[in-house]
Formats: structure tokens, C-alpha cells, sequence
């Protein structure tokens, strides 16, 4: 990662005031094979309806269609594409110069403009029926999803791109910047480079919550380059500069690979970031390997940030895949881990040493041990609650309450069971011994997954159809007090909302909270829409770890495995797991 201090940027280019400069790289070279660009026709989009947008694509004269080339987007494509004396970018010649010198792989540009409203609302000023503000500035993955599901599909048609995220770039300026780096977060799993200059990372449309979402956001593996001066705007939205000096610190902050050219002077302009755009694209493209810099930063006491957390290098594994629908994980001491396969229907365990065996063939969409050693079993589809004697060949099953729809549960160490009855707004609650069966809560939205705070005298329980995680006080009687919404989830962004200028982003209502799970320091973690939310012991959102599978659902979570070091989910047909700085609680005992 470079910063550049304003005075040693100045010494280095030795720029005439303010005006953009012109390098060897920004002319034509007649040594050089020379790329085409090709208009294409306007594109209507479905993602964005009642829209065209004007676009054209730049192949370069070394590309062979038996090879897969590089590729990268530009928004405000327009200007990108200018060659003449006017342009600062002049992405062709620049393409052609490095491409040729090897300073950059063989890339096909896609130069892609806004989109303009068929039907103009004001058809005597048609620069006012662009909706660019909106495409660019929203947060959220539609523009990424127009870009992947529309526009390169169509690239597709005539031309062989990389499916590497390696290989793909995105690019943009002002409120293209922010689109830009909106892109690369959404789907990092497509797009791994981002180009972005005097980047609108101010309140527009929420884009200012960037910062902070990116310091509780696990890294995503993403190279990103900053452009901004002094004399960027100062507006009703925000101070564009301190934006852009905030992005850059949280991308440090998390260990980002990232580069931040600012200095004095200059404007919300293309002067500088033209100057410097060859040598941004070798820096982009360079082949070079990222290695993070040791973890080196103080924390406030009490803070539990995500680098206290997790393992550098350490990401997402698969531990069992070919499955249909995975849910109900658990946990025992030892550190074996047990799933469910709900479509199977099967529960299965993974020993410590890796070992995958089928226990039954029964579903289970909440899981636990129990002070009995029976494993207690949610069949919401057959209307009971089961536990199941694992000593016994074969296992015998008890059936603990009938008449009910358990989606989740826990068992503390008296035995007493609580579970969440998602469809009747219900936490219901089992005495042990006696199995006398009653309403612990009523309210919750959609009470989904439940946990215990190590020490047992907290319940949590989160809510599938609203944005908090509910805590509860256990009585000596099981008796449930001080219901409080102690967490807050994160919610995904609604792509069909109304985006609203200095407004935050439309959020949907609900979080998706699902399966939860405690480690000893009193963490909780929850599987939700966005992923894996932590959070304190006090309620605070220690960080969000996106899902391994983004395309599928992601139900529960659990630490298990050696030394129940391993935190597990259960995502769609796969589980993952990953080693973390924590250990995970276990509630059938009682805590010494």
C-alpha cells in the first residue's frame, strides 16, 4: 500500500499547477499494434427499465479468441474512449502502449455511459433525463448485477472473456468512482481491481457509510485505487477530500491492498488522475502478491474488533458438499460436529480427525446436546420435538412435545429446553423432567435461531423477519425477564426502495437473523442475509464475515472442531468452516 504525502506527490511528478500532464504513454505509438474501438447499439436494460445506455468496446489487436482476455469496465464510458488532445485518459492508446510493453494483459474495454430515460420527462432538456445519480450513487448490487447479467453477456456473445476475478477491472470518476467501487464490494467474487478518482464517497445517496462499513466487514480480497486533492468539492453532501482520506484510512485500517494519490490543489476534475492513469494501471495490473502488514494496532479496551478474531490467511473452507439443504448445527465438547441435511433427510456428524458419518435418517433443523447425552432433534415438518439416544443401536427416539413447530433450540444444564416457534411469534419453553410445556415469549417477529451466553443466565434470540437480536434474563424458574432488542443486524439493501438524495440507502426490513451460537468471551454469532454478524458481549457489531456461498442461503453457525476453535456454517448445499482467535461455548454442562 503507497500514501502519498501531498509534498512528496508534488516532487514526484513535478506537475505545472494543477494541469493535467501528458506522458509518453498517453500518445499513439506507431511501433505498437493498435486496438479498435466499436460502437455498439444502445443498450436497453432491464435492470434499470425505461433506460438506454450508449456504449462501445475496445478490443485489442493482440487478442486471440481461443484465449480468454482481461477486462474493464468504465463507467461515464464517453470520456474513457476520447483519444483526442482533449482527453486526459485515452484509454485506447494507453491500452495499446501497455498491452504491448507487457504492463498490463490483454484487456477488452467496455466504455458504458448511464443510462438516459427513453420516455423523457422534460423532453426540451435532455441532459436532465439521465438517471446517472441513481445507477452510480445507490449502494446496493444492481448496478452489479446490470454489468454481469446484461452487459457482459453481450460482450460475450462475440468475444472469450476471463471469468478470473483477477482479470476483471472496474473503473469510474467522481459518482463513477463510488459505482465502481460499489461493484468490486458487492461481488468481489467478479470484479478484483477498482479504478477510482475524485470518488463520490460523500452523502449522495448513503455512500458516505462506506467507511464504517468497511472497518466492520471482514477484508475482501480486492485491490483498490484511490485518487483525490485538496481542492476536490466541498458541498450540502459532504467535504470529498476528507471522504476520500476517510476511505483510504479503513482500507488500511483492514489490511486492504490499496494505493492513495492525493495532493494539493486541483479539483473535482481528471487532471491529476489522468496524469497518473498509465502508471495507475501498471500498479492495478502488476502481478505482484499482496501480503497484509502485521496486525500492529492498538485497540480501546473492551473493543473485539474482527482482527482480534480472525486468522490472517485463514478463509472459508469446504468440510462436506453434494448436500441439498443444510441446517441445524451442534457442537459437543470434544469438538465433534454434527449437521443435518433437512431434504435427505439425514443428520450427520464430522468427527474432529475429519471423518464424516451418518447418524439417522431424520432431520433436525436445530441441533444440541443435552445434559441427558441424548441429542435433541427440531422436526418442524412432523409437528414434534424429538431427542434421540445416541447409545443405543439403533438409536431410540423420545418424543419431548408434540403439536408444536420447533425451528431452533437450546438446552441449558438443568435440562430446561427453549426453542423458537418461528410462525407463531414464539418462544416456547420445556421444563426438564416434567416436560411441562409453555409460552416463555410472545412478539418477536420471526424468532428463528437461539443461544445462551456462556455463563447461561442470558438467552439470545434472533429475528428472521426484523433487524434485532432479543435478549432475555433466565429466572431460577426458566421464567424469561428483561426482554430487550440488545443487537442490531445489519440489513441488506433493497434494490427496488427509493434511493433518496443525503438519505441513507433503503434497507430491507428484515436482517434474515437465523442460527446462533456463543463462544467463551461471550461473542455472538448469527447467520443472516449479509452473513456471519458478531457481536459483543455488550451488543456492539464486532464485524460482518460474508457469505462463502453468495448466490445461497445461509442458515447457522456453530463453533466446533479441535478445541471447538473452527467456526462452522451451514450454506445452501456446502459447510464451511474456518479457524478463529475464540472457543465455543458449550451449554450442557455447567460452566466451572
Amino acid at each position: 500500500m503507497r500514501f502519498l504525502l501531498p509534498l512528496l506527490l508534488s516532487a514526484t511528478l513535478a506537475f505545472a499547477a494543477d494541469n493535467f500532464v501528458e506522458s509518453p504513454l498517453h500518445r499513439e505509438n506507431p511501433n505498437v499494434p493498435h486496438g479498435s474501438v466499436t460502437k455498439m447499439p444502445p443498450w436497453e436494460s432491464k435492470i434499470f427499465p425505461n433506460t438506454t445506455h450508449d456504449w462501445s468496446i475496445y478490443v485489442p489487436a493482440q487478442y486471440k479468441a481461443e484465449s480468454p482476455a482481461a477486462v474493464m469496465v468504465f463507467f461515464d464510458g464517453g470520456g474513457y474512449a476520447d483519444v483526442s488532445t482533449k482527453g486526459h485518459w485515452r484509454v485506447p492508446i494507453v491500452f495499446d502502449n501497455l498491452i504491448a510493453s507487457g504492463d498490463m494483459p490483454v484487456t477488452i474495454a467496455v466504455f458504458l455511459n448511464s443510462g438516459h430515460y427513453k420516455t423523457p420527462p422534460q423532453p426540451d432538456a435532455p441532459w436532465k433525463n439521465n438517471e446517472r445519480g441513481f445507477e452510480y450513487d445507490s449502494l446496493g448490487d444492481r448496478n452489479a448485477r446490470f454489468i454481469l447479467e446484461e452487459i457482459l453477456p453481450e460482450v460475450e456473445k462475440s468475444y472469450h472473456l476471463s471469468h478470473d476475478p483477477e482479470m476483471r477491472a472496474i473503473c469510474g470518476a467522481s459518482s463513477g468512482g463510488i459505482a465502481a467501487f460499489t461493484v468490486a464490494w458487492e461481488r468481489p467474487n467478479e470484479f478484483r481491481k477498482v479504478l477510482s478518482s475524485v470518488g463520490s464517497f460523500g452523502n449522495h445517496a448513503g455512500g458516505n457509510a462506506y467507511p464504517s462499513l468497511i472497518r466492520k466487514t471482514e477484508r475482501k480480497p480486492i485491490r483498490v485505487y484511490l485518487q483525490d486533492s485538496s481542492g476536490d468539492l466541498d458541498i450540502p453532501d459532504g467535504n470529498w477530500p476528507l471522504a476520500n482520506q476517510q476511505m483510504a484510512a479503513a482500507l488500511k485500517y483492514m489490511g486492504y491492498e490499496v494505493r492513495f494519490d492525493y495532493a494539493a490543489g486541483y479539483g473535482h476534475n481528471s487532471n491529476m488522475a489522468g496524469s497518473l492513469f498509465p502508471e495507475t494501471l501498471k500498479w492495478l495490473w502488476r502481478k505482484e502478491a499482496w501480503a497484509p502488514p502485521a496486525e500492529t494496532k492498538k485497540q480501546i479496551g473492551g473493543d473485539m474488533p474482527l482482527n482480534q478474531l480472525l486468522v490472517e490467511g485463514d478463509n472459508w473452507k469446504v468440510v462436506a458438499d453434494g448436500l441439498t439443504f443444510c441446517d441445524g448445527p451442534a457442537t459437543d465438547a470434544e469438538g465433534n460436529f454434527y449437521f443435518s441435511d433437512l431434504k435427505a433427510p439425514a443428520i450427520y456428524k464430522i468427527a474432529v480427525d475429519g471423518t464424516k458419518t451418518k447418524l439417522l435418517d431424520e432431520p433436525g433443523s436445530g441441533l444440541k446436546w443435552a445434559p441427558d447425552g441424548k441429542l435433541y432433534a427440531c422436526q418442524g415438518n412432523k409437528k414434534r420435538l424429538v431427542a434421540f439416544d445416541m447409545k443405543q443401536n439403533p438409536p431410540a427416539m423420545e418424543v419431548i412435545a408434540e403439536d408444536v413447530n420447533p425451528n431452533d433450540l437450546v438446552v441449558t444444564h438443568k435440562g430446561d429446553i427453549y426453542f423458537t416457534e418461528t410462525g407463531k411469534h414464539q418462544v416456547t419453553f420445556i421444563k426438564a423432567k416434567s416436560h411441562e410445556k409453555s409460552a416463555a415469549d410472545v412478539g418477536i417477529t420471526g424468532p428463528n435461531g437461539i443461544t445462551l451466553s456462556p455463563d447461561q443466565g442470558t438467552l439470545a434470540v434472533s429475528d428472521y423477519q426484523g433487524e434485532n437480536v432479543w435478549t432475555f434474563r433466565i429466572e431460577p424458574d426458566g421464567k424469561l425477564t428483561a426482554k430487550e432488542p440488545y443487537m442490531t443486524m445489519r440489513r441488506p439493501i433493497d434494490p427496488k426502495g427509493e434511493f433518496k438524495p443525503a438519505q441513507p440507502p433503503p434497507y430491507k426490513k428484515a436482517a434474515g437473523g437465523d442460527g446462533m451460537a456463543t463462544d467463551m468471551l461471550g461473542r455472538y454469532y448469527v447467520a443472516t442475509a449479509l452473513g456471519v454478524q458478531i457481536f459483543d458481549p455488550t451488543g456492539r457489531l464486532c464485524g460482518v464475515l460474508p457469505k462463502p456461498q453468495l448466490d445461497k442461503p445461509l442458515t447457522s453457525v456453530m463453533l466446533s472442531g479441535p478445541n471447538r476453535e473452527y467456526l462452522y456454517v451451514t450454506n445452501g448445499d456446502k459447510i464451511f468452516r474456518r479457524k478463529v482467535q475464540a472457543v465455543g461455548a458449550v451449554f450442557y454442562q455447567t460452566p466451572k
